[in-house]
């Protein structure tokens, strides 16, 4: 049986970059994605970030898994307890 070659990540990128649907997802994602990588960066459970924050582990888990969307305040606390800092745009609608 022959092996299906692993195509390269750039190639890859190119074609998920021109899909709108994947796009959207990535963006809804961004901020848990971003999150989850500084707290284990910073070597911190869940449970111990949310404790910093003055909140509960599932706030952090529904964070970092997209299921919720966390308000600016909310995500100030975290970036103060994680040692970063918030950066945002706002761009074009595409139409």
């Amino acid at each position: 049986m022959a092996r299906k070659k692993m195509p390269k990540f750039e190639d890859w990128e190119v074609e998920k970059i021109n899909d709108p649907d994947f796009m959207a997802a990535a963006e809804e994602l961004e901020p848990g994605y971003q999150v989850a990588r500084l707290r284990m960066l910073r070597g911190l459970t869940q449970a111990q970030l949310a404790e910093m924050v003055g909140t509960r582990q599932p706030s952090i888990a529904r964070l970092e898994n997209g299921s919720s969307t966390p308000s600016l305040s909310f995500l100030s606390k975290i970036a103060e307890a994680l040692n970063a800092k918030i950066e945002f745009k706002l761009v074009p609608e595409i139409k």
